[in-house]
């Protein structure tokens, strides 16, 4: 690649030495999401080769466990990503991936344009392919993109595989006879375009949880969908259509794929209304009470709905969350047949995510499970229950990542946003709007007040040094006891395979030793976690007040929570000495 060439070539000209060693002397690692990093030249970056060596590495590891590799072939998908600088675009890439692997007599199935993120581990089980890459890198700034890897389960990699990936991409990183050659896909009759038949088999699944197509089908509702300058338009209008409803009204603007992102500051619909101000307007002037946004890669769900004194709410994902575990059991419930075990039903979400559904669990009598954070742990471990003859209904993570039904184990905006609309559309009928049917929710299992926010951190060293500062508070290897004036009843650190509330004080969940991690459990019901992310340079706080259904005062909740967080980040973090920037700074 020219582009990422003289990229290199100018800084050594300028004697830019310590940029080179940033550059060159490290490699990309599997995070929360797989491969994801700014796109450009280095190692360390998203480019031509890197993608190269990541798909060698990955053929090589592919090669060793499936004998019938070149039978089942892979699949590889991508989003509409591209930066011109260094001449790089999810479709080249998705090209070279598919490149390396058509060059080794692997059959692949190459998407013959931009689809949802969940496409790709759908397809891999649909087409009972050995494994499946997605070229993302979602909700991130414009400058990034990423490489998803989806095992033949349909669920992202967990360890050992990332780990012994990254091993063989090592062993073969000099780019083998026809790795170049991206036009491989448009000449070589190992290809097959798999988007008609998954397109069409994804939206049919996807009626298996319809509930109430004909309300769907009468109602006066009107929806707004943004799709964020990516993937989601034409997939969402497919999916109403499947359920009955009219189309979505689309945000003209943010209808079509911008690789710049040019109408919002930030890509993330997790935001919140500073960037959903195109679509809330048009909703007001189409008089839409609901306004539903998928991100650029549609594999995640934003939600605002029109309040009776005029204002919007923007639900966060653990209010989701509460809504669409209600509604999956609902629906079960109504749909079961007679013999059905309530006992035989699942529920799971990541540690970070709310206790919401853990109290439905309990009242309901079917499971909760928690994970740990990414969507990864959690598709591997729906499949596992799968397989076992258990029935998962919903499984979500608090950064508006949800999972209804089992046809595609990763969190899926696509379907999501035609629940929800479905939901809306019922509860109208019963004269409730979201907002009332939350509050329901919580009156009846409990309030659960929470608020996620997050730190910037450029500097690793000080990141470390925050976390070891907790892990040896009070002496050596002691952990806070208090945080101001609250008091300390469990520690739980995954980065070490630690828990207080444990017999033999043994983290329950698998360790982390790649990313920190610290959970404290407060004698007032509150738990928080402190955690930096997989995808960016963020320390992430969670905190959720986990109240009993009969202490119902919202107000006085919020309040202890508000000082308790100001308390973790006076004590715990301490921004002004570390140097961290407030995410809305």
């Amino acid at each position: 690649n020219e582009k990422t060439k003289e990229q290199i070539e100018s800084l050594l000209q300028a004697g830019q030495h310590q940029e080179l060693r940033q550059r060159l002397c490290c490699r990309l690692s599997f995070g929360t999401a797989g491969l994801r990093s700014a796109m450009g030249a280095g190692f360390c970056y998203i480019n031509d080769l890197t993608v190269i060596q990541s798909t060698q590495g990955i053929y090589r590891y592919l090669e060793r466990n499936f004998s019938d590799l070149k039978q089942r072939g892979f699949v590889v998908g991508y989003d509409t990503r591209g930066q011109v600088t260094s001449n790089c675009s999810s479709k080249k890439l998705a090209k070279l991936t598919a490149a390396v692997l058509l060059a080794k007599d692997v059959p692949v199935y190459f998407f013959s344009t931009y689809v949802p993120t969940p496409f790709v581990p759908y397809a891999v089980q649909q087409l009972g392919a050995v494994a499946g890459v997605m070229i993302t890198a979602s909700h991130n700034r414009k400058e990034d993109n990423g490489y998803k890897v989806y095992w033949e389960n349909g669920a992202q990699i967990t360890s050992p595989h990332d780990k012994e990936i990254i091993k063989c991409i090592e062993e073969c990183v000099e780019p083998w006879n026809g790795s170049w050659n991206e036009n491989l896909v448009d000449t070589s009759p190992l290809r097959q375009d798999p988007l008609k038949k998954i397109c069409d088999c994804y939206m049919e699944d996807l009626k298996k949880i319809c509930y109430h197509r004909e309300l769907n089908e009468q109602t006066s509702l009107r929806f707004v969908h943004t799709s964020f300058h990516g993937v989601g338009h034409d997939y969402v209008q497919l999916a109403f259509k499947a359920f009955g409803f009219q189309p979505p009204i689309p945000v003209p603007e943010q209808k079509d794929p911008d690789p710049d992102f040019s109408t919002v500051k930030c890509p993330n619909p997790e935001e919140g209304e500073c960037v959903l101000e195109l679509s809330l307007r048009l909703a007001e002037k189409e008089s839409a009470k609901v306004v539903v946004a998928t991100d650029p890669d549609a594999d995640r769900l934003a939600v605002a709905e029109l309040q009776e004194n005029g204002c919007w709410k923007v639900f966060t994902g653990n209010e989701l969350a509460a809504l669409f575990g209600w509604w999956m059991f609902s629906c079960w419930k109504e749909n079961c047949s007679q013999d059905a075990d309530v006992r035989n039903v699942y529920m799971l979400a990541t540690t970070v995510s709310s206790k919401i559904l853990r109290a439905i669990a309990l009242k309901e009598g079917f499971h909760f499970e928690e994970t740990l954070p990414g969507f990864k742990w959690i598709g591997s471990r729906v499949k596992n229950l799968l397989d076992n003859g258990k029935e998962v209904l919903f499984a979500f993570e608090e950064s508006i990542g949800f999972m209804c039904g089992t046809s595609v184990l990763d969190k899926d905006g696509v379907s999501a946003a035609v629940v929800i609309a479905e939901m809306a559309t019922y509860l109208e009928g019963q004269n409730l709007t979201l907002a009332q049917k939350l509050v329901d929710i919580y009156e009846m299992y409990g309030y659960h007040i929470s608020k996620t926010s997050y730190f910037l951190c450029y500097d690793p060293p000080t990141i470390k040094r925050i976390f070891e500062r907790l892990r040896n508070f009070d002496g050596p290897q002691s952990y806070p006891k208090s945080c101001g004036i609250y008091n300390i009843l469990h520690v739980r650190d995954v980065t070490t395979g630690y828990d207080s509330s444990q017999l033999n004080k043994k983290s329950v969940l698998p360790v982390s030793k790649s990313s920190q991690m610290i959970t404290l459990t407060f004698q007032n019901g509150c738990v928080a976690t402190l955690r930096t992310s997989g995808t960016e340079p963020k320390i992430k706080y969670y905190a959720e007040m986990c109240a009993l259904p009969q202490q119902s005062d919202r107000n006085v909740l919020e309040e202890e929570l508000q000082k308790l967080i100001e308390a973790l980040i006076e004590h715990f973090l301490e921004p002004a000495k570390n140097g961290l920037t407030w995410r809305s700074a």
